[in-house]
């Protein structure tokens, strides 16, 4: 399904990972295997649904930045499609004790989001409406 409603979902449904932020077990991936998450612009896969984590409590966040712009977060133990770019940065971090690196779509060059990263831990906080759901080969 290439429409936005599917991949919503998945983003907005509880996370079976505990609230420490780590990934889920491989058996939780297996069940949740299939839902690979694609950039909107290019297609290109970023993530998938196995790799979600809560963070803070939650999978999924709003937050707005110093300029006035919302967006809804979704956390992700790892997405392989995205690149971080630019030096890190403290300055008006969403996640208390994180740095975080804007990270861009590695096909296409879209901001998909951000690399947040601690002396001990990372995840990848990324745009939710910047995510597509793409079927399996």
């Amino acid at each position: 399904m290439r429409g936005m409603e599917a991949p919503l979902l998945l983003l907005q449904q509880r996370p079976s990972s505990p609230a420490t932020g780590e990934p889920r077990t491989d058996d939780q991936a297996r069940e949740g295997a299939g839902a690979r998450l694609a950039c909107h612009r290019c297609l290109s896969v970023v993530t998938d649904s196995s790799q979600r984590i809560a963070v803070g409590g939650a999978h999924a966040h709003r937050f707005v930045n110093p300029h006035g712009f919302e967006f809804h977060v979704g956390c992700f133990a790892d997405a392989g499609g995205c690149v971080a770019v630019g030096e890190a940065s403290t300055y008006w971090s969403w996640f208390p004790g994180f740095a975080w690196q804007i990270e861009l779509c590695a096909g296409c060059g879209e901001h998909l989001g951000w690399l947040f990263r601690s002396a001990d831990a990372l995840f990848h906080g990324l745009i939710v409406d910047r995510l597509v759901e793409v079927a399996m080969d």
